[in-house]
């Protein structure tokens, strides 16, 4: 009986062999693709160190023994295990950048990087982003970016979890940022002291039903990132409550809640939420400046 192995020896070979396996076995995609094609493609050009783009020339070049284990492991954990691929690689990207990732923080994947690759704008307009803060950073991926986008900002990434700031740590050594980055263990507001000019946040939004009617690949996620309360809000809240003691005047917050957006949205009818629209996809995120927040909670 021939096995995988000794029949399939060329990145095409993989590449097909991998995308029909995972249409075979109805995998759920929402961790960077969104069908078993993108999958594959991801999972045998990274496991070999190859491009995502202009790889055709590849296509056709035969792999090693080695190569060709890696990439069958992991096709099997990714569908015996339901292991996300970005954590089979130990790679995600975020507005077209690497980041290190493993089962210590979520995988990104946050429409908040459309909005920091355009510099915040309009909504920044001609307000600085000397410095910038990263609440509930996780892999600091959203901090990171935005310090690329603004050279000369101070980033701060700022996460309740030490597991998670070991990852966002590895990031700033990765992306060279050490001068601009740091990392604070802080619970929301709770171990901050400082004001910024911009607060970013991808905090924990996912409500007490959708985690548990969730797909096998997020409870592969840490469980402290993705879950929020019965109603996917209790960390929102708590940011709502204390954004505009840490920003300046002037100042921004962008938040994501997902899919509890409409819930936090009648909850603030004093709030002027501004909902974002994004051309690559994605919603619930909202803007608020420092004044609107005054203004709604003037004894904050």
């Amino acid at each position: 009986m021939t096995r995988p192995i000794d029949d399939l020896i060329t990145v095409r070979d993989y590449l097909r062999f991998a995308a029909s396996r995972f249409s075979e076995a109805g995998l759920y995609y929402g961790h960077g693709t969104d069908n078993a094609w993108d999958e594959a493609v991801l999972l045998v050009m990274r496991s070999v160190f190859l491009p995502l783009e202009n790889n055709t020339l590849f296509l056709d070049a035969r792999l090693t023994r080695e190569e060709r284990q890696r990439i069958l492991e992991r096709v099997d954990r990714r569908i015996n295990e339901r292991v996300p691929v970005a954590y089979l690689l130990n790679e995600a990207w975020f507005m077209g950048m690497p980041f290190k990732v493993d089962e210590r923080v979520l995988v990104p994947r946050s429409p908040m990087a459309e909005l920091i690759q355009k510099q915040l704008q309009p909504w920044l307009g001609d307000h600085p982003a000397e410095r910038v803060l990263d609440l509930c950073t996780g892999s600091g991926c959203i901090g990171i970016a935005a310090a690329t986008v603004f050279p000369e900002a101070e980033v701060d990434l700022s996460d309740i979890s030490p597991h998670a700031l070991a990852v966002a740590e590895s990031n700033i050594d990765f992306h060279d940022l050490r001068e601009r980055v740091r990392t604070l263990e802080s619970d929301v507001f709770a171990g901050i002291s400082d004001s910024y000019d911009v607060i970013l946040s991808n905090p924990p939004y996912v409500d007490a039903e959708d985690l548990a009617a969730m797909p096998e690949e997020f409870h592969r996620e840490p469980r402290l990132g993705l879950e929020a309360g019965d109603d996917g809000l209790d960390i929102a809240h708590r940011i709502l409550a204390g954004a505009a003691r840490h920003l300046t005047p002037g100042g921004l917050l962008v938040v994501e809640v997902g899919n509890s957006w409409e819930t936090l949205d009648e909850a603030y009818p004093e709030l002027p939420f501004t909902w974002l629209e994004f051309e690559n996809g994605g919603e619930g995120v909202f803007l608020l400046t420092r004044e609107d927040l005054v203004s709604a909670f003037p004894q904050r």
